[in-house]
């Protein structure tokens, strides 16, 4: 149970529910080209602003979704996303603080979040650390976060070319109620405060010292309404 909820609110970061549904693999979008257009600034998000990313299974290689975040709402503490996957008529709902630290992703809640964001003034060496709860239902786990921006990095998706910061983050869960069920994740974020939004994300997750998921997640359009 614990390790199904762990790699459930880990997979989540950036998906509707569990990934239930898949669409047939796509080809990747062509890469971005002297011509593009220039890119949008999204500094500070408003309603309609959205992201679209591939999902990737790098342990099959296979694309297994594409997503697209929306911001439907914003308060002066949160920011509400709505997640739509492509050829799937359902959507799901995502709280996140002005900081982009998950705070509620379906029936999962993290209090006082899940500590995947960001913080202001970002350079490289900057680190950060925090503690928080995961609650899934009757199911409770401590969450233990360390962030660090290890790298300043060009990096081109299918979306385009964006500066930006290259964020490691290390999670560590243990189940409230059995010390000894642990689980573990590496998550690199690649950071473009152009638009406010990471444009890649790698997620490893590993319980008794073996990899159970590792997934890729990489922009592929963004824009404003």
């Amino acid at each position: 149970m614990f390790r199904c909820s762990f790699l459930a609110a880990v997979g989540l970061l950036l998906s509707a529910s569990a990934l239930t549904a898949q669409t047939p693999n796509q080809s990747p979008a062509p890469a971005a080209t002297e011509s593009a257009p220039p890119q949008e600034k999204m500094e500070d998000p408003q309603v309609g602003d959205h992201w679209t990313y591939e999902f990737r299974d790098n342990i099959s290689g296979d694309v297994k979704s594409v997503l697209t975040d929306t911001v439907t709402d914003l308060t002066d503490s949160q920011i509400g996303i709505s997640i739509t996957r492509a050829g799937n008529t359902s959507s799901g709902y995502q709280t996140y603080d002005r900081s982009w630290n998950l705070i509620k992703s379906g029936v999962h809640r993290y209090s006082p979040s899940d500590g995947t964001g960001i913080q202001a003034q970002l350079a490289t060496g900057k680190a950060w650390s925090t503690k928080s709860n995961d609650v899934n239902g009757g199911f409770t786990a401590k969450r233990s976060i360390t962030s660090k921006v290890i790298a300043q990095e060009s990096v081109t998706t299918p979306a385009g070319t964006f500066d930006t910061f290259k964020i490691e983050t290390s999670i560590q869960l243990q189940n409230s109620n059995n010390a000894t069920d642990k689980a573990q994740a590496v998550i690199q974020t690649w950071y473009a405060p152009t638009i406010d939004h990471w444009v890649k994300r790698d997620t490893i997750t590993r319980s008794d010292g073996r990899v159970r998921a590792n997934h890729t997640v990489e922009l592929v359009e963004y824009g404003r309404r």
